[in-house]
């Protein structure tokens, strides 16, 4: 009977596609009525079998229907004594253990008659068959199954398996250079003892420096604090440690509980900013932590690496027992201070080392600590305060806020600390996203003030020598306005840093077009562009020159290298702020000092069609367009 839909009755939704089964559900579906059989022997406790990513461990006896034992794992009948370990659903199993064993309960022995295609004889069986094996025979298969437990998974292999035996608190994990206590026994998987660090004080390792084997590091881990478990490893990653000789088993179970673990972090990355935490803090990692522009009350002590006991300043002695406060992100206290600082949970106490290029090299050095010194803080993170909430304040409130930190930012930038000058700009154009002027008045204040942000910004990444992006910057205010006089001016000096020779003397004279009054400031800007060019065009000619000179099949010898130094001292020379009168490109938020020139504008006109010429002469210091 055809269904006749009533108007307006929606479509039906398809029905969900049905999931791809399993190459495990795909073999089930080859066993027939009468292929498996079992029969109980000796009865399991508890409520329920294994499932699906259970580890399961049994015995088992292959015998024919003779009675004549195939093989065993029983020492009693030839075999080693070791129990076979799998996970259900992973491991590569014979289709009538994977049929058979989630039937059973724990310690229950119970024997399965097999037919061949449901042992060795299956087509395209995933585990081949023992020389000499009756694989076209059918078979019992007595089973004791062990024990099962719900397994962590550690290694893809399924090589380290881990059975936890008690929850442990919290949810971080240990991990390279982290320092770990754990009390840690080992034996064979026929029980033989192999070392027990179960008295006196807990077995202490550095994670990551191979001080106990590669599967139980690999182990402990996937661990958190207190937690006790059993770690499965077999003989490939049992590799060489002080912890224990090297055994000839193929697999060894280890007992752990993790007693403690400091956490270290390689901040740097490169091994010479090294924070330990010595006193755990309160609240979780990161979330808790100190974000920028927090207000940080600290207690800290400070020492010359290897002087331990010479002090040069502690809180608690030098300020009164006053703790030190500072705002994070305004470049107060030395930059390794603050990275680990920020890393830092309140009530958390760590003991830092740190080289001289994040200490006293680049901030105000106390007067006994030499120069050069790496130094040693040991810091206390008493509380934080959250930087002010923008949410629910009037305009004028606003602006005031988005005027401290510019004025913030501008002092970085004066300190040539850019990266955090435009942090702070950055912060206050964010914040902005969420504000809506309510009236003309309010809307020109505020868009003259994120123009003023956007060109800080593109200001700070042309002195960090990201000239595109400082391009790219300023477009966003050239999009809305693109007669803005300080925005052209900043772009033509960016254009002019890249060597887009071109592009910047547009933006030079499209100033003295729209405001007649910064043609100084423009004609002083197009002077140094002419310079520049005259730099890149008078080392292009020292490079090639005599180069066409040669005959065919010889190439003359380019080094640019001799006059690098001379054109640089020039162009340093050369790179000085500039005025801008119409709206105070001198003043404390213009940062237009200009470096040095790529050579890509000039060898854009001379050569266009020659990339193939330069790139064989493989010349380091040119791109060709």
């Amino acid at each position: 009977m055809a269904i006749v839909k009533e108007e307006g009755e929606h479509e039906l939704a398809p029905p969900p596609q049905k999931k791809e089964p399993s190459e495990n559900e795909k073999r089930k579906k080859k066993i027939v009525p009468g292929s498996l059989m079992k029969a109980l022997i000796l009865p399991g406790g508890g409520d329920s079998g294994p499932s699906d990513g259970d580890q399961v461990i049994y015995h088992w006896t292959i015998r024919t229907l003779d009675g004549v034992i195939v093989e065993s794992t029983r020492s009693e009948h030839g075999g080693k004594g070791m129990p076979i370990r799998h996970v259900l659903g992973k491991s590569k199993m014979l289709l009538g253990l994977l049929e058979g064993i989630p039937t059973m309960l724990k310690g229950e022995v119970a024997m399965l008659k097999m037919k061949p295609q449901l042992h060795y004889g299956e087509d395209d069986c995933p585990i081949s068959a023992p020389d000499g094996f009756p694989k076209d025979d059918d078979l019992h298969f007595e089973i004791e199954l062990i024990e099962f437990f719900k397994a962590k998974v550690v290694t893809d292999d399924l090589e380290v398996i881990k059975k936890v035996v008690h929850e442990g608190q919290g949810w971080e994990s240990p991990r390279e250079p982290y320092e770990v206590k754990a009390w840690i026994s080992a034996k064979t998987a026929t029980g033989k003892l192999i070392t027990s660090q179960k008295e006196g004080e807990p077995y202490f390792f550095t994670f990551g420096k191979s001080e106990v084997p590669k599967g139980l590091e690999m182990g402990i881990g996937t661990m958190v604090r207190e937690e006790k478990a059993v770690i499965y490893v077999t003989s490939q990653y049992l590799t060489e440690s002080p912890l224990m000789p090297v055994v000839e088993d193929s697999e060894v179970q280890f007992e752990v509980e993790l007693v403690h673990f400091i956490q270290v972090r390689d901040v740097l990355g490169d091994g010479r900013l090294i924070k330990r935490r010595i006193r755990d803090g309160k609240g979780d990692f990161p979330m808790d932590c100190p974000l920028h522009d927090s207000l940080l009350h600290v207690h800290y002590k400070g020492t010359v690496l290897g002087e331990e006991k010479r002090v040069f300043y502690d809180t608690r002695v030098d300020n009164d027992g006053q703790p030190l406060d500072f705002c994070s992100g305004e470049g107060l206290v030395p930059e390794g201070f603050e990275l680990c600082v920020r890393l830092m949970l309140p009530g958390e106490m760590a003991l830092v080392t740190c080289p001289p290029d994040y200490a006293y090299d680049k901030f105000p050095r106390p007067s006994n600590v030499p120069e050069g010194a790496h130094i040693q803080w040991e810091i206390e993170l008493l509380s934080f305060e959250m930087p002010k909430d923008w949410t629910g304040m009037d305009f004028k409130s606003i602006m005031y806020e988005a005027e401290n930190i510019r004025n913030k930012g501008n002092r970085l930038f004066k300190e040539g600390k850019y990266e955090l000058a435009k942090a702070k700009y950055e912060k206050v154009l964010r914040e902005f996203n969420h504000v809506n002027p309510q009236d003309d008045e309010e809307g020109k204040v505020f868009s003259d003030t994120r123009n003023l942000l956007h060109l800080n910004v593109a200001a700070c990444y042309l002195k960090l020598g990201e000239c595109r992006k400082s391009i790219e910057t300023c477009n966003k205010v050239l999009e809305a306005n693109p007669a803005h006089v300080k925005g052209l001016y900043r772009r033509g000096m960016a254009y002019m840093a890249n060597g887009d020779f071109d592009e910047a003397r547009a933006d030079f004279k499209m100033m003295m077009k729209v405001d007649k009054s910064t043609a100084s400031d423009a004609t002083a800007a197009l002077i140094k562009l002419k310079q520049k060019e005259q730099e890149v065009e008078k080392r292009a000619r020292k490079q090639f020159k005599g180069l066409f000179d040669k005959k065919p099949g010889e190439i003359a010898e380019v080094n640019a290298n001799e006059d690098e130094d001379q054109v640089t001292r020039e162009s340093q020379k050369d790179g000085e702020v500039h005025k801008d009168a119409s709206d105070g490109t001198n003043s404390e938020d213009s940062h237009e000092a200009v470096p040095d020139a790529d050579q890509r504008g000039w060898f854009s006109q001379f050569w266009p069609t020659g990339s193939r010429i330069f790139s064989s002469l493989g010349l380091q210091r040119c791109t060709i367009l």
